[in-house]
């Protein structure tokens, strides 16, 4: 196995993932960590988190909030792909959507959307949207696909999929 590098996010990666957030409103995080394996995974970490691991003779496997991976696309461009945790990180002004009871519970089971269990969104440019439940905690990441009714919103990825995953 290759060594795990770390390091602190450069210029380039920090405004890959500044992009990402301004997708959906303004980042409130500004110190981030790489970890270089077979993918670039990008971890938020505060300055006093950084300091200590500066100082550690044996450098950590992670460390802070994995937040998401920077990988090179089909057409060799680099792209950040937050993971729902980012989101936390990120002050939402558009591009989300408020799901009622039923329809969240659907949702964090891994079921797509319809129109009628979508209590409000906003759709500003990009096709993915955080997803809410009515007390504003973050259900996951959805794809509006506004030409249907039944599937509105199309689940790209949600809280429930790590107790759902194969061992």
């Amino acid at each position: 196995m290759d060594e795990l590098r770390h390091r602190r996010a450069s210029s380039w990666e920090y405004d890959l993932i500044l992009r990402e957030a301004e997708k959906y409103g303004e980042l409130r995080h500004h110190t981030f960590a790489i970890v270089e394996g077979k993918f670039r995974d990008v971890y938020a970490v505060n300055e006093r988190v950084w300091t200590e691991i500066e100082g550690l003779k044996m450098k950590p496997y992670a460390y802070g909030t994995f937040v998401g991976t920077i990988k090179v696309d089909k057409n060799l461009v680099e792209k950040f792909y937050p993971n729902v945790e980012f989101f936390y990180f990120v002050d939402v002004q558009k591009n989300y959507a408020i799901l009622s009871p039923k329809a969240g519970f659907l949702f964090t089971t891994g079921k797509d959307v319809p129109r009628s269990g979508v209590r409000s969104y906003n759709w500003q440019g990009t096709k993915k949207l955080v997803i809410y439940d009515e007390n504003g905690i973050i259900l996951g990441i959805g794809r509006i696909n506004p030409g249907s009714r039944n599937k509105f919103i199309l689940n790209v990825t949600d809280i429930g999929a790590f107790i759902r995953r194969r061992r």
